[in-house]
Formats: C-alpha cells, structure tokens, sequence
C-alpha cells in the first residue's frame, strides 16, 4: 500500500464514511487517509481501507488474545500489512488503539463479513493474513487457534472449510489433499484438473486485476506458493511429471 492510501483525507470524514465499528477506529486515529485510487471505491468507501483496517483490528484483537506479541509476529505484521515507512507509525496506532478498545473482535468480523459478503476471497485472504502472523512465532498457540476458529465462523465458515485454510499454514494430519480440497483417492486427472483451477483462482495476477490492496495481493502470493508445494507433494509421491 502506498502512503498516500494513509494520507490526506481527514481521519474522522473517512470514519464516517465506513461506519460501524471499524469507522470509529479510523475517526479515533490521530493520523489521516486519502480516498484517492481510482476503481478503489467499494460503494462510498475504498475496499482497500476497509480491507486493511479490518485486517490490522482483527490483527491487534488476536495479538491481545495470548497477551504476548513477539517481535516475530511484529515482523509478519509488516509484511502482511505493507505500507510505506512514513505511514507506519499511524498504521500502529490503528493497531494499538484496536488492541485496547473495549469492542470486541466479533464487531470487526462482523463488518468485514458484511462488507465482502459477495466477495468471500477476500475474506479468506484476511484469515489467511490472520494465520501468517499466528503462526511467525514458530506455532500457533491455542489461544490463537481458538481465536482464528471464531474469526472463521463469523465469516461463515464452517469446520471443513476451516480445516482447508488451516492446512495451508499448519500441518495437519490429511495435509497435503486438504489443502486442494481434495480426497486422498482422487484419481490423477482429477488432481491435475483440481490444481490448474486453483491456480487460476488464486493467482496473484487475477487480484491485481481487480484492483485489490497489496495485502490481498502478497496473501493470494502465499496462498498459490502453498497449493503449488501440496500439488508438488502428491505428485512426487504418486510419480506424476
């Protein structure tokens, strides 16, 4: 994200333009953000800020939820939430003041549910970002795990789904297939066919195409990197070229 996303327009005219809780996190932080990409808008307010704002909320809110943030989780942070070193410090105060407030994470994921109820990816991307700063410390603790779990379920993801996500970041006992979405038994050309339609749907090309934040895109990044290495794993193990 460039500076300029965190830039000129006033903290409390963009709160009010996003609404709902995740607004009044943004009216509440001294620093200011500019409505000023083009095809950004999503309705009055750029996705992009909604995007970022309700990734670094829910970000802070896990963060409280083990009571420890390690300087590993602050370095993923960075680079999952990517802004230029001048917005940094207003980026944390979003964060610090989203670590403190009295709402609860439900409020935000409520609002991202809403938001992007007609585009889920995007909502996975803020869970699969979840889990990329979860799991920086070498594991993820099962405070966190409990804490994704309900993230999850506020989305509308239900068990299997959830499981799915999970595998990309941990390893998990039917890891690699449930990464695919797939059964062990599938049979070779259905792996294949599996794997190239991920791969369309996930490529980080297609999210840039539509205009999405550079979190979504790094996070599509990651997601791609992971089915392509639980496609490599079955094919060496089944001896396909």
């Amino acid at each position: 994200m460039s500076v300029g996303i965190w830039g000129k327009l006033g903290g409390a005219g963009l709160g009010l333009a996003i609404g709902g809780p995740l607004g009044g996190l943004v009216g509440g932080v001294a620093g200011h953000f500019l409505l000023d990409r083009e095809g950004a808008l999503f309705g009055a307010t750029p996705r992009d800020v909604v995007f970022t704002t309700g990734l670094v909320a829910l970000a802070a809110k896990m963060a409280k939820s083990d009571g420890v943030v390690t300087p590993a989780e602050v370095e993923a942070f960075a680079k999952v939430v990517q802004v230029d070193e001048r917005a940094r410090p207003g980026v944390q105060r979003l964060f610090d003041l989203a670590k403190g407030t009295a709402n609860g994470f439900e409020a935000y994921a409520r609002q991202l549910a809403t938001t992007f109820h007609d585009e889920p990816a995007l909502l996975e991307d803020v869970l699969d970002g979840l889990f990329h700063i979860a799991k920086a410390d070498g594991a993820i603790h099962e405070a966190e795990e409990r804490y994704l779990r309900a993230v999850a379920e506020t989305f509308g993801y239900d068990e299997a789904a959830f499981r799915r996500i999970a595998a990309r970041h941990v390893r998990l006992a039917d890891d690699p297939y449930l990464v695919l979405g797939l059964d062990p038994d599938v049979d070779d050309a259905a792996l294949k066919a599996a794997h190239r339609a991920l791969v369309v749907e996930n490529h980080p090309d297609r999210a840039i195409a539509r205009g999405l934040p550079p979190e979504a895109v790094a996070i599509a990044t990651s997601r791609l990197a992971a089915i392509n290495a639980a496609y490599d794993r079955i094919s060496a193990e089944r001896g396909l070229r």
